[in-house]
């Protein structure tokens, strides 16, 4: 499976109600959508999440799915979902990769690939010039 049949895109938003920056706290709230351009089904087995705060601090997540999930995707579908991030920064980076399965529906034969997750800013607004 060409990874590049799978597009990845990113909405990250301030959440200045759930921020205290004046205890170095920034809520970052984000929209992922991924969609599979192939003609082949696929799903979404686990993640890979780099964060890096403007002092560049780094986190690394892995986990399985994302939000409790491990998404299925026919050829054309799209899946999107919500969640955030806390940086102690007012500005920083997310990127990563998800582990996907394709299982070829003629032999039956499961192929494991990666899909990069473009790196997205996060930022308090009036923050970057």
């Amino acid at each position: 499976m060409d990874s590049h049949l799978i597009t990845i895109s990113a909405e990250p938003s301030f959440v200045p109600q759930q921020s205290e920056p004046t205890k170095a706290r920034f809520v970052f709230f984000y929209t992922i959508t991924i969609t599979n351009n192939s003609s082949a089904t696929c799903q979404l087995m686990s993640r890979h999440w780099i964060i890096k705060d403007a002092n560049h601090k780094l986190e690394e997540v892995y986990g399985e799915g994302v939000i409790g999930e491990q998404p299925i995707l026919e050829p054309g579908a799209s899946y999107q979902y919500s969640s955030g991030a806390v940086l102690k920064t007012e500005m920083g980076t997310m990127e990563g990769r998800y582990f996907m399965l394709w299982v070829n529906p003629i032999s039956g034969n499961s192929q494991e690939f990666e899909v990069p997750i473009p790196k997205f800013i996060l930022s308090v607004p009036r923050t970057l010039h």
